[in-house]
Order: structure tokens, then sequence, then C-alpha cells
């Protein structure tokens, strides 16, 4: 291999999975000048990135087009491509099986696909969030098949993503990023190539400690969502705002971190992370007593919203006949995505038991419920005053709220966003008690 063609070599990466870690990892690479190529199996995703298109809220179609006309990135399902890279970066998704148990077969997939098309030097990194082990136990013996030697013939490493969707306030090449290897020599070979990406990239001393390290951040904030979601529904007992309790709370500088309640935890990682470390945990012949309590609490906050719901009804209306409006259903405001939002359970149960129920998002203008196609209504003010009942699960930036308030019979809001707002006798917020 000739000078040139190494250089040309190390600038050259795949990225497995262009989903929300992978595409913006990919536009990211090709905007600081890395030749970028995109690997998914979605053959609709890559004729839409093909196009210039994008699908995800945090990459618009401008920045897309920039670093695909400039040839810094394409996308294919081909992934032959992977022979004439320097580094394959595995951002495939890490979901759980009906049982509630790690599903690491996209990971699995991906390494065979690797595997088959390996070449020496190469650096494999994966970012996907999984139990500790899964580098070395799963997807290691997977690249091994071939014959190559990690660590000298080929290089495995772990950086567990951080991606936050919706988050605008950092860059995804200002977040640190955390890098073990399966070797010494596996860490080094990634940290000489995220150190050409990252501000900051902080080496541990094994793939295991990289896995731990995401699972340990989404374990934290899986506890204390579940615990301030527990102190809400104590505090409808009680009567005692949570919100204010909050506040208050927060103007403490040291010893606490304000978490807020809502209708459960959703999302890619939260509701996910800490049943994988349950799991790996559950080998050991052990578990973690907050994680299985927090998940408890988590269940129990989706039947909460429901029967508080069916309580606020009362006496005048039962929820068999109610007509129920949800407002927002992804899990988190501002983003187009429903993955384990806890909002799909209640609607649900809502139907289950005989309510009417529609929805109002501004990021899913259709979804399917228990077989039933429903697609997102139109905010008018006959609707919402034909409405029994209007839930707000979802604060999305553009709620109309004070054409809500207006015109609705009844508001419950699990978000607070109504705090401060003028004419809200009619409103219930979560964790606050009964004021009608």
């Amino acid at each position: 291999m000739d000078i040139q063609d190494s250089q040309r070599k190390t600038e050259t990466i795949a990225v497995i999975g262009l989903g929300y870690v992978g595409l913006p990892l990919s536009v990211m690479l090709g905007e600081k000048g890395f030749y970028v190529t995109g690997i998914d199996l979605d053959t609709n995703r890559v004729m839409k990135l093909q196009q210039g298109r994008s699908y995800i809220g945090d990459i618009d179609d401008t920045t897309l087009k920039k670093v695909t006309d400039s040839g810094h990135f394409h996308a294919t399902t081909n992934f032959d491509a992977i022979k004439a890279v320097d580094a394959i970066i595995i951002c495939v998704p890490t979901p759980l099986t009906q049982h509630k148990t790690p599903d690491v077969s996209f990971i699995m997939s991906a390494g065979m696909e690797i595997s088959a098309r390996l070449q020496k030097g190469q650096l494999v990194i994966l970012e996907s969030s999984t139990f500790p082990g899964t580098s070395k136990e799963v997807l290691l013996p997977i690249l091994k098949k071939g014959g190559l030697k990690v660590g000298t013939d080929f290089f495995l490493a772990n950086s567990p993503e951080r991606i936050d969707p919706g988050n605008k306030n950092f860059r995804v090449d200002e977040i640190p990023k955390v890098i073990g290897g399966v070797t010494e020599q596996c860490r080094d070979k990634a940290l000489a190539l995220y150190q050409k990406i990252y501000r900051e990239v902080v080496p541990v001393s094994s793939t295991e400690a990289a896995e731990l390290t995401k699972l340990l951040e989404n374990t934290f904030r899986f506890v204390n969502i579940s615990f301030i979601n527990e102190m809400a529904m104590l505090c409808d007992q009680l009567k005692v705002d949570i919100w204010e309790v909050i506040s208050a709370a927060a103007t403490k500088p040291y010893g606490f971190t304000p978490f807020y309640p809502g209708p459960g935890i959703g999302g890619h990682c939260i509701p996910v992370d800490p049943i994988y470390l349950q799991w790996k945990l559950q080998q050991y012949e052990t578990s973690s007593a907050f994680i299985t309590i927090s998940d408890q609490i988590n269940t129990k906050m989706i039947d909460y919203i429901v029967t508080r719901t069916e309580e606020l009804l009362k006496p005048t209306q039962t929820l068999s006949s109610a007509k129920i409006l949800i407002y927002g259903i992804t899990y988190k405001k501002d983003v187009a995505d429903i993955r384990d939002s806890p909002t799909l359970e209640i609607m649900k149960q809502f139907i289950q038991k005989g309510a009417t129920v529609s929805y109002h998002d501004p990021y899913i203008p259709q979804l399917t419920i228990l077989e039933h196609s429903m697609t997102s209504v139109a905010l008018t003010e006959n609707l919402l005053s034909e409405m029994d009942c209007v839930i707000i699960l979802t604060d999305h930036s553009s709620i109309p709220l004070d054409k809500i308030l207006h015109h609705a019979q009844l508001v419950f809001d699990t978000r607070n966003v109504t705090k401060g707002h003028q004419g809200t006798a009619h409103v219930v917020r979560l964790g606050e008690g009964d004021n009608l």
C-alpha cells in the first residue's frame, strides 16, 4: 500500500445503522472531512438519503445534502463497502424482546457481515448500548471466525453512544466520548481516531467498563425519574404540589438534582438499558433492587394516569362513555419518536376500557393502536369543547395552550405546562392533588 492510499484509508469510515445515532454521527464525520459510507438494510431509508432527504429531526435536508454533494457521505445497503474502509462503527438497535431480555441479534448480524469482509488493520467500534461483556462475549467471537487476531490483525473497541435526540445545546462532537478496548492496542487505535473527532475522549480500562458506563448513566436517570414519579402519586394523596416542592428543593446549591414527573419513561435508552444491566446481573445470580422497584413504578405510573383520569371524570362521566383527547404521543418533546412511549400503553388502556380516544401530535401524523388506524386530529375549537377530557402527555413547544385552556372542559396536565397560565380552574396537574 503506498503512502497516498494509506492516507485515504485512514479518512474512510463505515457506519452500520443509520438511525437516531448512526445518521447524526455519519453527517458529523462527513462535515469534519472524513469519507463516510453509511450502511442500512432499510431500502427506503437509503433511498431517501441518496435523494438528500433526512428522516431524522436533528438532521435537516440542507445539512445532509451538503455532505452528500461533497462526496463525504453516501448511503448504501451493500456491506461490501466495509472492505475499503479503515474503521467500522456499529450503531444498530439493541431493543428488548417481548420477554424483556436483551435482543443483540442486530449486533450479531452486523458482526457476521463484518467478519465476512474484515481486512487486516481495520478498527471496529461498537457504539450500540448493551450489557457489559457484549463486545468480548458476543461480537469478538464472530469477528475472529476469519482467523484474524484481535489486537494485532484487527482492533475492537466499545464507545457507547451519547446521542440525545432533540437536544440543541450540544453538538455530537461536544459530548465527551468514553472508549474501552478489548486490548490496550485496540483502545489506543480507537483513541487515535476519536481524538480527531471529539473535543474530549475518556479512555477506560476495558470494553466492559465502557459498556457499563452507558448503563450507569441511564440507570441513574431511570431510578430517579421513577422515584419522582412515585412522589408525584404520593403528592396527589397528600394534596401537596410536587412541582412547587421540586422547585423549592432545587434552590439547594449542593446534594440535590431536580427530576420531574411525567406519564412514564420512554425512548430508545432509559427504559431499556437498566433491564440490560439487570439481565446481566442475573447471570451472576444477583440483581438490582433499585432497578426492579423502578421498573414496577414506571408500569404503575401508566396505570395511574388511566385511573386518575377515571377519578377526574366522576361523578358526571364514566370512562367507558368518555371522549378523551391526548395531546402529544412521542416519548419526549419536539422529537418524532414513539419508541417505548408510555403514551401508547395509556391509549391502549383507554380504548380497552371503552373510551373514545383521539390524539394530536404535530410529529406523528398517523399510528396504529390495537389494530385501530388513527390520524392526528386538528385542534379545532369545536373538537376541544366536545372532549370530556384533554390529557397533556408530551409538552411539545408548539402546544396551543391558550386555545386548549379556553375551549376544553377538563384538562389533565401531566407535564406542568399550564403553570402560571390564567383560567386554569378546570385544570388538574399531575402531583398536585384534586383542585376541582
